[in-house]
């Protein structure tokens, strides 16, 4: 089961910080899509920043430049860094795993951002 691990917090002011950090499996971390994922109240999900299975990052329009995702292969973590952050950027927050197999989703991480 893909485990979102919390760090850092969840509650900050525009233009700060929050990092978020996911653990998995080490059989999906290692052969699977993976990303981070955001909903917004009455919005759909969707897409921050992933790791494609041959390595590739994408990133989401709105946060280009100011997020980073990463990943510690020893631990098996995965890692979002959120910078400079808005208020738009307030969303419950999702690790996400894309598998030949299926997916996986960690419970949610909820994300407020004050002006």
């Amino acid at each position: 089961q893909v485990q979102l691990v919390e760090s850092g917090g969840h509650s900050v002011q525009a233009g700060g910080s929050l990092k978020l950090s996911c653990t998995a499996p080490e059989h999906i971390f290692s052969r699977c899509e993976m990303g981070w994922y955001r909903q917004a109240t009455g919005k759909d999900r969707e897409l921050v920043s992933k790791f494609s299975t041959d390595g590739t990052i994408t990133y989401g329009d709105s946060v280009k430049a100011r997020f980073t995702i990463s990943r510690d292969y020893e631990k098996n973590m995965l890692y979002l860094q959120m910078n400079r952050l808005e208020t738009e950027d307030a969303a419950r927050y999702y690790c996400g795993a894309e598998c030949v197999w299926g997916g996986y989703w960690s419970q949610a991480a909820l994300v407020t951002v004050s002006s």
